[in-house]
């Protein structure tokens, strides 16, 4: 059985497309840039773009199931152009090359930005209806977009299920992600200032496990949300600071402030050819709801996410072994296991 994975290259790709291995399935990645996260790994590798059609269909010829997990991330509130043809257009294109392909199942992997966070004092499930107002942060909007794409595709009798994770943390993060750049700028005292506010952390493996399961088990047409745990900045900074030694920033910005000087901390970051973390963008997410409920995929798919320590532990540990943070005597944590 031949299982195509896209966006196999970033950070959920290189943890699935190890899982897919482990279980000695024939995994065919696509690749559009680099090929870094999955070198030696014994899997069939193939050029491709989602924006090119016929580059889908070549990939996905023969094949039984297909992850969607191509997408385009931007903290920035000016990209659409760029995140409507990859998160949009490439989902269609997607959708297309499986119908004419026979792909028995597909996996599509959404986003909870996709999901209206208000009311706050209600848990967020699947029943919530996707962001629609122009108003939200263009990501967010491409990937409720990309969700309507699936269901229109649903409806006209292809097999999908979509998994729609929180925010994501773990190993194999080669890249690195916004967020593991932040831990990385924290385990190395080079965040000048934490922010109020925080988010539901998910760890990627976890993500992936629920994926798979929901390849193998779940009716067609079904949604999953699966999330972790919901920490703050601030309480990450502290394990961070517990767990490498190195002391977290002394100053807490709150999110009021740090919304105003988001432009200039911005410009700063461009100006120093980094990307930025703290955007009006993330600032905003870190202020959405706290209670995201995976009620759902643990009744249907056994999903039981693991504790947030762990998590940031192997996270750092990872890190280290990688070669992205530097050991340093006393960090006993963070041996390899």
């Amino acid at each position: 059985m031949t299982v195509v994975v896209t966006g196999a290259s970033g950070h959920v790709g290189a943890n699935l497309v190890r899982a897919l291995v482990g279980e000695g399935r024939s995994a065919r990645c696509l690749v559009h840039v680099n090929s870094r996260a999955i070198d030696g790994l014994p899997v069939e590798t193939v050029p491709g773009d989602v924006r090119d059609l016929d580059s889908l269909c070549r990939a996905f010829r023969g094949a039984e199931i297909v992850y969607h997990l191509a997408a385009s991330i931007s903290l920035s509130a000016y990209d659409w152009p760029s995140l409507e043809a990859v998160n949009v257009t490439g989902t269609r294109n997607v959708l297309e090359a499986c119908r004419r392909a026979g792909v028995r199942r597909l996996v599509h992997f959404s986003s909870i930005h996709a999901l209206a966070q208000e009311p706050l004092s209600l848990p967020v499930d699947e029943s919530r209806p996707l962001v629609a107002s122009t108003r939200c942060p263009p990501y967010d909007r491409s990937k409720a977009e990309s969700e309507r794409e699936v269901r229109r595709g649903i409806e006209r009798g292809l097999n999908v299920v979509t998994v729609i994770p929180t925010a994501i943390l773990g190993p194999h993060d080669y890249q690195p992600s916004y967020f593991g750049e932040a831990l990385l700028a924290m385990a190395c005292h080079r965040l000048p200032s934490l922010v109020t506010g925080g988010f539901d952390w998910v760890d990627v493996r976890d993500v992936v496990d629920g994926a798979m399961r929901a390849a193998e088990r779940a009716p067609a047409g079904s949604r999953y949300l699966l999330s972790g745990n919901w920490v703050s900045m601030c309480d990450i900074a502290g394990m961070v600071a517990e767990i490498t030694g190195v002391p977290k920033a002394g100053f807490v910005c709150p999110l009021w402030l740090a919304r105003t000087a988001a432009p200039v901390v911005q410009g700063i970051s461009r100006l120093r050819g980094k990307r930025p973390l703290y955007t009006s963008v993330s600032l905003r997410a870190l202020r959405s709801n706290r209670n995201i409920s995976h009620e759902k995929a643990s009744w249907e798919l056994d999903y039981r996410p693991r504790p947030f320590r762990e998590t940031l532990e192997d996270t750092l540990r990872w890190f280290v072994d990688s070669g992205q943070l530097p050991r340093r005597p006393g960090q006993g944590a963070l041996e390899t296991r």
